[in-house]
């Protein structure tokens, strides 16, 4: 997935989530967030963002803020995009290259009472698959999510019925970024859909992380990364390492 027109600029504030202001070639304007998470560990005055000149000439905002680098102590910054958008497009692009010979994949269908961003017919039957765009990174660690998803919850739990009604179901996880080590669900922020995530889990519901390829101007998924369903010092860890989807082999 590729931008056009991207340029730098710098980070000045977020009044509210979906606008921000920034500095580009010394001029402060107001530009779209393309992402309605907190992002509060990126989104820091002086930070250095990514910026994609909006295709409407009519809009009251020019530029779409997409990505921005995050210092690290003894490494590089690390690029980190925040198009929470641009995310079901680049699972598409990698869905593609890998759909079985002779299958269909359509997107935003309706199951039940939730839409799915995905739904894979082949010889195997149906399947539906929801996407999650993750942004949250600590020190390799990446969860999601940044704030409170009861929609998300939502979309687990019927993902479950579906598999017990004997459809295929999966989640597959974007981490925005490379260099990431593990995922883990966000229990901090909401242990609701941590829970909701492993009951899917055991009724069978597939899991899968993926990191991305990122540049300023575009975005590509790229390897598989480990899973932590359950966190916490005092926890039995599990670690799932998933390398694909049984609906995609």
């Amino acid at each position: 997935m590729n931008y056009k027109n991207v340029r730098p600029g710098r980070f000045l504030s977020r009044p509210n989530r979906f606008i921000a202001e920034v500095e580009l070639d010394d001029t402060i304007l107001r530009v779209h967030v393309k992402n309605t998470g907190r992002c509060k560990e990126l989104l820091l005055p002086g930070r250095k963002v990514y910026l994609a000149k909006a295709e409407n000439p009519a809009r009251k905002t020019l530029y779409d803020l997409i990505a921005v680098e995050k210092p690290r102590d003894g490494k590089p910054d690390l690029l980190i995009n925040l198009d929470s958008q641009v995310v079901n497009d680049a699972a598409e692009d990698w869905l593609r290259t890998r759909l079985p010979y002779g299958a269909s994949l359509r997107r935003e269908v309706t199951y039940g009472s939730s839409r799915f961003d995905f739904q894979i017919m082949s010889e195997k039957g149906c399947s539906f698959l929801e996407v999650k765009g993750v942004t949250l990174e600590d020190r390799g660690i990446v969860r999601f999510p940044d704030a409170p998803t009861e929609r998300g919850v939502k979309h687990l739990q019927e993902l479950r019925r579906a598999k017990q009604a004997g459809f295929g179901a999966g989640v597959l996880f974007v981490i925005q970024m490379k260099e990431a080590q593990l995922f883990q669900p966000n229990e901090g922020t909401h242990p609701a859909f941590g829970q909701a995530l492993r009951d899917a889990y055991e009724a069978g519901v597939q899991l899968l992380c993926m990191d991305c390829l990122v540049a300023p101007d575009s975005i590509r998924l790229d390897a598989p990364v480990p899973m932590q369903l359950r966190s916490g010092p005092s926890v039995q860890q599990e670690t799932l390492f998933p390398m694909m989807f049984d609906f995609l082999t």
